[in-house]
């Protein structure tokens, strides 16, 4: 990766060090209770009647109050409840000191009141949390973790929220995910008993002992337990009572969640400590009624209200001039977010709007909180003499660099803060840096407040290790020494401290998101977005803005809610604008914007958006985007520096440094092909007819249909005679002579055999060619009618059905009738056989056209001579060792390459039967193959990767009923995948694994290696090692080096051996460029010296300028005499520690892939199967996938096994994972529906097609992502 270099010009702190400051000292409050619960039993004997708690239901006409008698009466039941009714005497089941969960709605306070002061009363620890509404609930699992590791067994609940909890069938409340056991507790008072006379609570001073815990969630989601004491829950209350000027019976308005944070402090703890009487108002009726808290505030004259900034924007948003509002009698309207960045245009919007309705400006308090400091600081509500509202207007550019630099308000790149107020009475407060020791910052430089004071949580329940990092910390100065004799708190508020003493906020720390070594701030990126005219497009509160790691640096993401009235367009342009603001307000790219549909971001239970789910769904491809735009060319500046070629080292010297370094150069070869019996036959055609004369009735061939059932066969004899039959068809109705050119257009079977000897017979060149699909003939068709044409085919051989299709309406509209040549079906064959047979007399004379379409959209047909065909098969049959008692089962399609010579060759060559299964009939009945391998007892068995992927994907969960239908794979010694690729090691083990439960040896899965200059390389075989695995450094693999790994290491890729290098085959590895000779372990073209190579292209289609040194190339150094054919593959020979057969050490061909496909990109070599194999892993919805180059751009087509709402999923984690693993950008993300990727009959994708495709715009995609 490309490292940054620090640069001095930017912003940087420049200041002299901070310094502690110190709050105002905390005074005795006179005849204050000595704990919370002293305070509750005192009201509750001397105010009985005093209300304490008022709230209005959104459907409710009136009020409900609790008073402070019912308060202590009914918190007494609950105490007594809890510890003597639930289990029995000896064994109870909350003791004191246990932790009980309080599950109550938002819209229910006094439930929660009465159990909150019941469990003190108790002293039992209160855990509020959030009402699980069902078991896949927004962060509920992480809530469930919490409770168990606070040991909770008890959770007190009200009655309607019992009721409306999810049962199971026989209605117990259903076991959430994640949650431990619990008993569930209603405390209403008409479930509880009255306790006995002589039962008094023992009212204690406030200590050590644990009071309550209030959850925190993390940034990753995680929730944890913050432990606060009953001392110091009491001095935070009288801290708050101090700085907010409490009196007894003052009405105290709250709007906040009374659960936690300063809608606890304020609304249940400190309230009761002063007897004051909280009005609450529920989130429901705010949703109803956003001016429902003013009117309340009028209504019973409070002197505080608690608000957010939000209710503030609703408030300004729902006022319409009503007269009757007056806000005079506030004397504290307290901002809990005021440290939000952005609460300070709300607030300075409501000041506008209301002061002229009594407000007046100094009553607006911004605070400063967390969970683990508690209150950290307030602005006290002044008197207007005092000293004004401190604001700092800041350049963006400066803080992202953690420096404070004062600027103009002019401009968009400001953050704009108000002052908190100061430290809390009795506190020490200092600024520490953000990464390593707690160093104290300097003065002009962003840092994490950290609290010092009796009033702070103690710790994370049970983490001990994490609680440290937190609750104990020590500030240094800048040369190491302590600075104070006090222990601080962590607050995980990032800011400063002003200079006249007043705290600035800037952010939190779980908003931090560090990209390219400068910080930014969720909460100011979420404001510039909704600085972007967003009411149109997008809802307000519903913006997520989160950094994901990719490729070693953070990366910004923003989510947001679609408005569904909005059209793709307007969104479109929307998200734009956003890109640009954010680019040019805080230098920063975005990496990706996703637009959802409304309401389906994971909520809190306030309403807000619960943001590490929603990170969590978009990681796994879950969030289902409606729009989605990707930058990644902007934002990604740590990719590693494209690759410059090197001058080549030249092939003398390369040969000498192998030589010094005492290495041997890359070559090998297969054992002998020794002189045999039936080899004084030079021809395949001569070879039947010995084999129809002395074993007439010997089975050859027998082919099954899809019911598993032999469907025909034939014996040497019958072969023989259809070939002469046909060789006399060719003569008489189709006056062909010798030489001249047939296409065969069979589907796989008998007729394709007999026709294929029958144009040896008459000495014509057969060229098989797969038949037109007859539901596909717009595609199919013109391959059958290119290959006959650049096959100069004077004739087609087919059957009658497949006669009618090529002349059929459909087949007309695709090419033009009148260009076939003459078709001869060969049904009703000629009762008279032919009187002579051809007897080719040159070895080297042709005997068949093998045309085959290359992955690379290339049609090349090559020539094999006659001695190449019978050499092909004696080294195939000294390989497998076949001969005339052996069967072997061949599943694979029967056109070109070593596919055709198994199905159509061998068995003439070699004598032993064969079962052929066409690929076709597994669509049918998938589990043919395998079952007739079965009932055969076949040892030996050839398939393509088409059909072994069938196979896995069908079969995977069935192994158990095919077991039981008698399936036994055990006798299997070879099962050979043929192909011209690769190996494809995850499918062969998928295979090997799923199998091995009905008898599959893992051993006997292989894979062939053949191309169009030689059919076969390499293939396995019944002698010799197992092919051996070894695992290449991907990243090596690029520059076009060889690094072997160990298994399991990073960017390791596993390579398979391609089976055993066939009998008188001999490979070098060269320099494709060069032409020199390569070294063993070295990368490098692989090149074939054998009797069975091709003689040369026939012709190749579609690409004139291939070289004709393909087939007669030399060494450029070294042995320049031999000549040998250029694979145009890739691949090292490695010398392995094993012993052949001869007893001579094993050499390992290993296959990367074909030059032709590998894709240059940032000059270095990739190939796409590994750009694949990686895309594919990332999402269980993409079942295939392919990848290609246009224009420099890297274009991925995704096929997506899902519904269509999945689609935006799979671009970020498309783009996500060629970043992490390949270092690439894709430029484009296609994804479209299933079997659009156009496979050929070995299985292998067909990339240049689909790249023609998506350039004539035929793909038909789901979405199409130009990443930007």
């Amino acid at each position: 990766m490309s490292v940054r270099q620090p640069d001095p010009s930017l912003p940087h702190p420049e200041g002299a060090e901070s310094k502690i400051s110190q709050g105002e000292e905390l005074g005795r409050l006179k005849n204050c209770p000595a704990s919370l619960e002293a305070a509750l039993q005192r009201w509750g004997a001397i105010a009985p009647k005093a209300p304490c708690l008022t709230i209005t239901h959104a459907g409710a006409k009136q009020p409900y109050t609790l008073t402070y008698g019912k308060l202590w009466s009914r918190s007494m039941k609950v105490a007594y409840y809890i510890l003597h009714k639930l289990g029995t005497k000896q064994e109870p089941i909350v003791r004191p000191g246990d932790r009980v969960a309080l599950v109550y709605p938002n819209n229910d306070p006094v439930a929660f009141l009465v159990a909150f002061y019941g469990c003190l009363l108790a002293e039992v620890v209160p855990v509020p949390i959030e009402v699980p509404l069902s078991k896949k609930d927004a962060g509920s699992q992480q809530i469930g973790f919490l409770l168990g590791s606070c040991g909770v067994a008890v959770a007190l609940t009200s009655d309607a929220c019992h009721k409306g909890l999810p049962k199971s069938l026989s209605g117990d409340i259903v076991q959430f995910k994640g949650w431990p056991k619990l008993l569930w507790v209603v405390t209403e008072s008409k479930h509880l008993s009255k306790p006995p006379r002589e039962w008094y609570p023992l009212i204690k001073d406030a200590n050590n002992d644990t009071a309550y815990i209030e959850y925190k969630t993390c940034k990753d989601g995680s929730v944890l337990g913050v432990t606060v004491t009953r001392m110091a829950m009491l001095t935070h209350c009288q801290t708050l009572t101090h700085t907010c000027g409490y009196s007894e019976a003052e009405t105290l308005v709250n709007v906040l969640d009374f659960k936690k944070d300063v809608g606890l402090w304020h609304g249940v703890l400190t309230s009761v400590l002063n007897m004051l009487h909280t009005v609450s108002v529920p989130y429901a009726l705010m949703k109803v009624n956003p001016l429902s808290w003013v009117q309340k505030v009028c209504q019973y004259k409070a002197k505080v209200v608690c608000v957010k900034s939000r209710d503030l924007h609703w408030a300004l948003i729902a006022h319409r001039d009503q007269g009757d509002i007056n806000l005079s009698s506030l004397r504290m309207l307290l901002v809990a977010d005021g440290a939000n960045p952005w609460s300070i245009s709300s607030c300075d919007a409501f000041l506008n709007v209301f002061q002229s309705l009594g407000l007046r400006s100094e009553v607006i308090c911004p605070c400063a909180s967390s969970p683990e400091a508690l209150t950290v600081a307030v602005r006290r509500p002044s008197d207007s003499s005092s000293k004004p509202v401190g604001r700092g207007v800041l350049s963006m550019m400066g803080l992202s660099h953690g420096a404070i630099r004062v600027d103009t308000g002019e401009k968009l790149s400001v953050l704009t803060l108000q002052d908190v107020g100061t430290p809390m009475p009795g506190a020490l407060m200092c600024v520490v840096k953000l990464e390593g020791v707690p160093q104290l910052c300097k003065t002009d430089e962003i840092g994490e407040i950290c609290v010092s004071s009796i009033a702070t949580g103690t710790s994370y329940y049970g983490l001990t290790g994490m609680s440290k990092n937190t609750f104990e910390v020590w500030p240094v100065s800048s040369t190491g020494v302590l600075v104070s004799e006090c222990v601080f708190v962590r607050s995980g508020l990032l800011g400063f401290v002003g200079p006249g003493g007043a705290s600035f906020v800037a952010g939190k720390m779980d908003g931090l998101m560090q990209v390219g070594g400068r910080r930014h701030n969720g909460d100011d990126i979420v404001a510039t977005a909704l600085a972007v005219e967003p009411m149109k497009f997008v809802y307000r509160g519903r913006i997520a803005v989160f950094s994901i790691t990719v490729l070693h640096d953070e990366r910004i993401v923003v989510v947001a809610e679609q408005r569904p009235d909005s059209t793709e367009e307007e969104s479109f342009q929307w998200m734009s604008r956003v890109l640009q603001a954010i680019d040019s307000i805080h230098q920063v790219g975005v990496y990706c914007l996703a637009l959802v549909p409304s309401n389906t971001l994971p909520k809190t239970p306030l309403g807000g958006i619960h943001l590490s789910e929603t990170k969590q769904l978009f990681q796994d491809g879950a969030l289902h985007p409606c729009n989605v735009l990707m930058c990644p060319h902007s934002c990604v500046t740590n990719l590693p520096k494209p690759r410059q070629k090197q001058p080549e080292v030249g092939p003398a010297s390369v040969m000498v440094g192998n030589l010094v370094a005492g290495k041997r150069m890359a070559q090998a070869s297969g054992r002998d092909l020794s002189q045999e019996d039936n080899d004084q036959f030079l021809f395949l055609p001569e070879v039947l007819q010995w084999r129809a004369q002395t074993t007439p009735d010997h089975i050859l061939y027998t082919l099954i249909n899809s019911r598993g059932a032999v469907g025909s066969s034939l014996t040497c004899l019958q072969l023989h005679k259809r070939a002469e039959k046909i060789a006399a068809l060719l003569f008489e109705r189709g006056q062909l002579r010798e030489g001249d050119h047939v296409a065969l257009v069979y589907p796989p079977g008998l007729d394709l055999i007999a026709a294929f000897y029958g144009c040896l017979y008459s000495g014509c060149i057969p060229i098989t060619v797969r038949p037109p699909h007859p539901q596909n003939i717009s595609t199919t068709l013109p391959t059958v009618k290119m290959i006959v044409e650049v096959s100069r085919s004077g004739c087609i051989m087919t059957t009658q059905a497949i006669s009618k299709l090529l002349r059929s309406k459909e087949a007309s509209a695709v090419v033009d009738l009148r260009s076939w040549p003459p078709v001869l079906d060969t049904d009703d064959l000629p009762k008279r056989r032919t009187p002579l047979l051809y007897k080719p007399c040159d070895p080297e004379s042709l005997a068949y056209l093998d045309f085959s379409v290359s992955t690379t959209g290339m049609l090349a047909g090559v020539k094999m001579s006659h001695s190449a065909t019978s050499a092909l098969c004696r080294s195939i049959k000294l390989q497998c060792e076949l001969y005339p008692s052996r069967e072997v089962a061949v599943c694979l399609d029967p056109y070109c390459g070593l596919g055709f010579v198994i199905w159509c060759l061998c068995s003439v060559y070699a004598g032993h039967q064969s079962i052929l299964i066409p690929p076709a009939e597994l669509e049918v009945n998938p589990a043919l193959w395998l079952l007739s391998v079965s009932q055969f007892k076949v040892r030996d068995t050839f398939c393509s990767y088409s059909v072994m992927e069938l196979c896995t994907k069908t079969l995977g969960t069935l192994t158990n009923s095919l077991k039981a239908r008698g399936l036994d794979l055990s006798r299997v010694r070879t099962c050979v995948v043929v192909a011209e690729e690769r190996p494809r090691i995850s499918l062969t083990q998928s295979f090997s694994k799923l199998f091995k439960d009905v008898g599959l040896h893992p051993r006997a899965v292989s894979t062939s290696f053949g191309c169009r200059v030689n059919l076969a390389v390499c293939l396995q075989g019944t002698s010799g090692p197992d092919p051996t695995t070894v695992y290449v450094d991907m990243r090596a693999l690029r520059h076009d080096r060889v690094r072997l790994v160990e298994k399991g290491s990073p960017h390791s890729l596993p390579l398979m051996e391609s089976g055993k290098i066939l009998p008188g085959v001999r490979i070098i590895i060269a320099n494709p460029e060069t032409k020199g000779p390569i070294g063993d372990s070295h990368l490098g073209e692989i090149w074939v010296h054998s009797s069975q190579n091709a003689s040369g292209y026939f012709s190749v289609f579609g690409e004139e300028n291939v070289r004709i040194d393909h087939f007669s190339s030399r060494l450029s150094f070294g042995d320049t005499q031999t000549v040998w054919a250029r694979t145009g593959y890739l691949g090292f020979l490695r010398r392995t520690e094993l012993t052949d057969a001869s007893g001579e050490r094993h050499d390992a061909l290993y296959v990367v892939g074909a030059l032709d496909e590998a894709m240059e990109l940032r000059g270095m070599q990739y190939h796409p199967i590994d750009i694949e194999t990686s895309i594919i892993r990332t999402h269980k919805s993409i079942t295939e996938c392919a990848v290609f180059t246009w224009t420099k751009l890297l274009v991925v087509v995704v096929e997506l096994d899902g519904s269509e709402q999945e689609a935006l999923d799979l671009v970020p984690m498309v783009t996500n994972v060629v970043l992490e693993e390949h270092y690439l950008i894709v430029g484009v993300v296609v994804v479209v529906d299933t079997g659009v990727i156009p496979i050929n009959s070995r299985g292998e994708k067909q990339r240049m097609h689909l790249r023609d495709g998506f350039l004539a715009d035929q793909l038909d995609p789901i979405y199409v992502a130009y990443n930007m």
